[in-house]
C-alpha cells in the first residue's frame, strides 16, 4: 500500500464541512415541534462523527465525474442520517448497552430509551425523504433508493448484520461467520456509500461494479481494523468504550486470526480495492487516500 499524494485531513475536513452544512439544513431545528425528538437526532447526528460514510460518496463521484456534483453533499447528509440511526439503535440497552459514543453520552443515556428509539427511526424517515428528492436524473435516484435499502436490510444488510452479531455472542467464532457478520453490519453501508456516490456522478455498469469491488474491500477493512483498535486503543482516545468486544465476547476478526495477521490482511484488502480503481488513473487518488486512512486510523 503506497502513500497517496493528497492531504487526507483536508479532504475529510472538507467532505465532513459540506455534509454538517446539509445536516444543519436538513434536520428539523430543536426549537420545532415536538422539541425532544430533534434535539436527540441532533445530540446523535452532530456528536462529533468524521463522517468517512459520505466523504467515501464524495470521492467516488469525483473518480467518476473527475469533480464533485452539485447537490451531492444531500447524498452524504443522508447516508450520514442513517449511520447515526444505526449507531443509536446499537448502542440500546437491549443490543450493545453502551454508555459513550464519540466521546459523549449515547442517545438513551441523554433522552431516555423511549425518544431514543424513536430518534434512530426519524433519522431513517428523513434520510429516505432526502434521497426521494436528490438532485439526479429519476433512474440514478431511484438505483441509489434501492441500493440503500437493500444494503440496511436484513440480507447481507446493515441489520442483518446486527442479528448475527447479536446470536454470535459466547459462540466461538469461525472465519466464515465473523467474514458474514463484518461485511453485512459494517462493510455494507461503506460499500453503498462508494457506489450511491458513483451513481449520482453518473457511473455505467461496469463503474458500479468496479466501486462495489472497491467499497466490500475497504469496508471489511474497516471493521477489521475497529476490532484491533477495540483490543489496543483506551475509551478516551476511541471515543467509545474499548474492551466491550472481548467483554461480550463477541466475533471479531482478532479473536479469529490475532491482532498482527488482522492488520496483515486489512493492509492486504486495501491493496487489493485500488486495484479495482486502476482504470481511474489520478481521479480515484482521493478515494484511494481514505482507504488508507481506514488502516492507518487510531481511532
Amino acid at each position: 500500500m503506497r502513500a497517496m499524494a493528497v492531504d487526507v485531513k483536508s479532504l475529510i475536513g472538507e467532505g465532513a464541512d459540506l455534509t454538517d452544512r446539509a445536516l444543519e439544513e436538513l434536520l428539523p431545528s430543536v426549537e420545532t415541534v415536538p422539541a425532544s425528538i430533534h434535539g436527540a437526532m441532533r445530540h446523535s447526528t452532530f456528536a462529533g462523527g468524521k463522517r468517512l460514510r459520505p466523504v467515501l460518496a464524495m470521492q467516488a463521484a469525483v473518480t467518476i465525474a473527475g469533480a464533485l456534483p452539485a447537490g451531492i453533499a444531500r447524498l452524504g447528509a443522508a447516508i450520514e442520517m442513517l449511520h447515526t440511526y444505526s449507531l443509536i439503535h446499537d448502542d440500546l440497552p437491549a443490543l450493545d448497552n453502551d454508555d459513550l459514543r464519540r466521546g459523549k453520552p449515547t442517545c438513551h443515556v441523554a433522552f431516555g430509551e423511549a425518544i431514543a428509539i424513536l430518534a434512530g427511526d426519524a433519522l431513517q424517515t428523513r434520510a429516505f425523504e432526502v434521497l426521494a428528492g436528490l438532485d439526479s436524473p429519476p433512474a440514478a435516484t431511484v438505483q441509489i433508493i434501492g441500493l440503500i435499502a437493500n444494503a440496511i436490510g436484513t440480507v447481507e444488510g446493515m441489520i442483518g448484520g446486527q442479528v448475527l452479531d447479536l446470536e454470535s455472542e459466547h459462540i466461538k467464532p469461525t472465519p466464515e461467520l465473523v467474514q458474514a457478520i463484518h461485511s453485512a453490519k459494517t462493510g455494507a453501508l461503506i460499500r453503498v456509500s462508494v457506489v450511491a456516490g458513483g451513481v449520482y456522478a453518473g457511473a455505467g455498469a461496469d463503474d458500479v461494479e468496479r466501486l462495489d469491488l472497491f467499497g466490500r474491500k475497504a469496508g471489511l477493512a474497516f471493521q477489521i481494523m475497529d476490532d484491533v483498535l477495540d483490543m489496543t486503543v483506551d475509551s478516551a482516545q476511541l471515543g467509545k468504550t474499548a474492551g466491550k468486544d472481548l467483554a461480550t465476547e463477541k466475533a471479531t476478526w482478532p479473536a479469529v486470526f490475532g491482532l498482527e495477521q488482522s492488520q496483515r490482511y486489512a493492509t492486504q484488502l486495501i491493496e487489493e480495492a485500488f486495484a479495482a480503481l486502476a482504470p481511474y488513473g489520478s481521479r480515484a487518488e482521493g478515494l484511494k487516500s481514505i482507504a488508507c486512512y481506514i488502516v492507518e486510523r487510531k481511532n
